[in-house]
């Protein structure tokens, strides 16, 4: 016995593979709008990490600095500058820029030796952050803040008043919301915090 011939479904073309014009406007308007409500949040972010990464920067130079003191047995100064960080630069308030450097032992002792020189760094600058601070910070032979009106350089050194009252560094930047800032204590303890918050409430970030 003679089956019937199976039936033959006819299709229309197959449809290429991928997006149609339309449909890849359509995803590309929608990209648009999340990059557009993602832009004030991530310049924000961008900001936040330059005055970060220019904060913890001054942190670990004020503790090399620190560390040079004792190593050398001698006074080390850290200090601000407006000008190139460099061995006997200008020191200035809120200075764009630092440098830190030994003293000389003895006033005869000849001030340009360039082994003097610790360190210096424009960073602030480069990252368009403005740095709040005092001109000269000196550590004595211990790496403990002191004051000294025979520096050389033109400004003074001043210490922490008292225990709780620290030197104070301050690092921000257009855009950020989150400004950042050094501590200096007299006892030599240095720490990076963040004003807005509180040590005291247990915030371990807080100042």
């Amino acid at each position: 016995m003679l089956k019937p011939a199976p039936s033959v479904h006819r299709r229309g073309p197959a449809r290429p593979g991928g997006f149609t014009l339309v449909e890849l406007l359509v995803t590309l308007g929608v990209l648009a709008l999340l990059l557009l409500a993602a832009t004030p949040p991530l310049a924000t972010w961008a900001a936040n990490a330059r005055v970060r990464g220019v904060a913890e920067r001054i942190g670990n130079d004020l503790r090399l600095t620190q560390a040079e003191a004792l190593r050398r047995n001698r006074l080390t100064v850290f200090a601000l500058t407006a000008g190139t960080p460099d061995l006997g630069s200008a020191p200035g308030v809120d200075g764009s820029a630092w440098f830190a450097q030994a003293l000389p032992r003895l006033a005869g002792e000849a001030t340009g030796d360039s082994t003097l020189f610790i360190l210096g760094s424009s960073k602030a600058r480069q990252e368009q952050v403005t740095l709040s601070g005092p001109a000269l910070l000196c550590f004595n032979m211990i790496g403990r803040p002191v004051s000294s009106s025979s520096t050389g350089l033109g400004a003074n050194c001043s210490a922490p008043t008292t225990l709780t009252r620290p030197i104070v560094y301050r690092a921000s930047a257009a855009g950020a919301d989150r400004p950042l800032e050094v501590h200096v204590f007299a006892g030599g303890r240095v720490r990076v915090c963040d004003p807005a918050r509180s040590l005291a409430a247990g915030q371990t970030d807080g100042c």
